[in-house]
């Protein structure tokens, strides 16, 4: 039973890797885009981590210099308790001052270790940041040179006798020919009000000679 299911698992991720391949080869763009989101993801959980770290290193470092602060505390208030001759409190204040004195230590302890981790994640999540960015700057090269590649087969799909279509060629041909038209119109359309102005022109002129000559 358990080596059918092993068959059967390892069966449905080769098909599901084989289908990841296939769309990867259709559009390589998309699934370039789609794992820059899982990295962006990613460099944001460890961006919340660091800040928890952050916090975290607050916290110590609020704690170690409370306990540095009772130590000292407790430290005169046993040396008075001592020179006024109440032994009983001033033992029991050193007794305080060295537990807060034992917590201070460990706390500084921690707190050296918090430090030290913080600087790693730091470097870790600056250095993902710089990859991230690399990989943004990778995917425009990579778009920059689809669009060419793109614009080249298309290209040359029209200028490529070979393989131009006759139908690319008809509207080609198509709106030459309307042009043409257009412009044997606009042609025609000038000539005759040119040759309209002019005559009425002559016509104008005709009268006044006849008037004057009357």
């Amino acid at each position: 039973m358990t080596n059918l299911l092993t068959r059967l698992k390892n069966t449905i991720l080769a098909d599901l890797n084989e289908a990841i391949d296939q769309k990867e080869k259709k559009n390589p763009i998309a699934m370039l885009n789609q794992y820059l989101r899982e990295c962006e993801q990613e460099t944001e959980k460890v961006r919340k981590l660091l800040e928890r770290q952050y916090t975290l290193k607050d916290e110590f470092t609020r704690e170690y210099l409370q306990a540095v602060e009772f130590a000292e505390k407790r430290k005169k208030q046993a040396e008075i308790a001592s020179q006024a001759g109440e032994m009983e409190l001033s033992q029991f204040a050193a007794a305080e001052h060295q537990q807060f004195v034992d917590r201070a230590q460990r706390l500084s302890g921690s707190l050296e270790q918090v430090k030290t981790q913080l600087e790693e994640l730091e470097r870790k999540y600056q250095e993902m940041k710089h990859k991230l960015k690399d990989m943004h700057i990778r995917r425009m090269e990579l778009m920059g040179r689809e669009n060419v590649t793109r614009a080249n087969i298309r290209m040359n799909q029209v200028l490529d006798s070979h393989t131009y279509s006759d139908k690319s060629f008809s509207r080609f041909q198509e709106i030459e020919n309307y042009l043409d038209r257009l412009e044997h119109q606009v042609n025609s359309s000038y000539y005759r009000s040119t040759i309209d102005a002019k005559i009425a022109q002559l016509e104008k002129d005709r009268k006044l000679d006849e008037t004057k000559s009357n």
